[in-house]
């Protein structure tokens, strides 16, 4: 069923990109896809790795990761059960350090410097609002739409006026901006820079390369740096409240899973991120 106005091909692709960010963002889905990353793990291992998850927390987690076919559960017999990613979830990883980078580059300055995984958490709920993807993806593709035109692309079975509760919200959080009531809406440079994760996102929906990204007919960037590769690592995960990381200044780090929970802190310089940037 088509869910916007645009071409078939275009309205599949989006559908495909919301699908995906719906399976990682609920809280908690990436913290432990990135504890599986290793040899499977019996779910006392696993659980040992998420402590802070409360009891009963964790199994409906990984119920869902596994109908979502980003978590293999393996029985090797009835009292040996492992979970391990499957393909399709390991090659989900490489778009993690996309989402840091531009988190980096393009969130407003937290209080505090940020751990990697929490720029991702923070990126994923503004990327996932209602209609965020299809209204950016027109947006990229357009240049500059008003907001009754861009309600007939994004929603056509609703009444037009419906597009400003999602478009008021992007313009807070700094992905869309606008001269004024009336005025066309277009990208922000935060919103045109969602670019590789998009690319990614999408490729990865479809079972490409994550190398097709910069081939993107929308949010491609021909000549762009090749994605990462993956995280490689076992290590225990710390709680959530116990962990103060940042990035280092490589421009285009190669990130290990544990570079998101612990690294050693380094104050981002505030001049570096226009005022008035997406907001956390």
């Amino acid at each position: 069923m088509a869910i916007t106005a645009l071409p078939r091909d275009t309205d599949a692709d989006i559908a495909r990109v919301t699908e995906a960010l719906a399976m990682i963002t609920p809280r908690w889905n990436v913290r432990i896809l990135l504890a599986l990353s290793g040899p499977p793990l019996r779910y006392s291992e696993l659980a040992a790795k998420v402590s802070w998850l409360q009891n009963g927390q964790l199994h409906p987690k990984l119920r869902a990761l596994c109908d979502a076919g980003l978590v293999q559960r393996t029985e090797h017999t009835s009292r040996h059960v492992t979970y391990g990613h499957t393909e399709r979830g390991a090659a989900l990883l490489p778009v993690l350090p996309l989402i840091v980078t531009w988190a980096e580059e393009q969130l407003e300055t937290a209080d505090r410097p940020l751990p990697a995984i929490e720029q991702i958490e923070d990126s994923l709920t503004l990327l996932t609002r209602r209609h965020a993807a299809a209204i950016l993806w027109v947006l990229k593709s357009r240049e500059e739409v008003s907001g009754r035109a861009l309600a007939r692309i994004v929603m056509p079975s609703s009444d037009w006026t419906n597009i400003y509760p999602p478009l008021r919200q992007l313009v807070a959080d700094g992905l869309v901006d606008t001269a004024g009531i009336g005025q066309p809406y277009r990208l922000s440079a935060a919103g045109d820079g969602l670019g590789p994760v998009f690319g990614a996102l999408s490729a990865w929906a479809a079972g490409h390369p994550l190398t097709h990204a910069t081939q993107h007919p929308v949010w491609g960037r021909p000549g762009a740096v090749p994605a990462p590769k993956p995280w490689v690592s076992n290590q225990a995960l710390p709680a959530p409240t116990a962990v103060s990381a940042v990035r280092t200044g490589a421009s285009r780090p190669t990130w290990q899973t544990r570079d998101l929970f612990s690294h050693i802190p380094t104050a981002r310089p505030k001049a570096a991120l226009a005022a008035g940037g997406p907001r956390r």
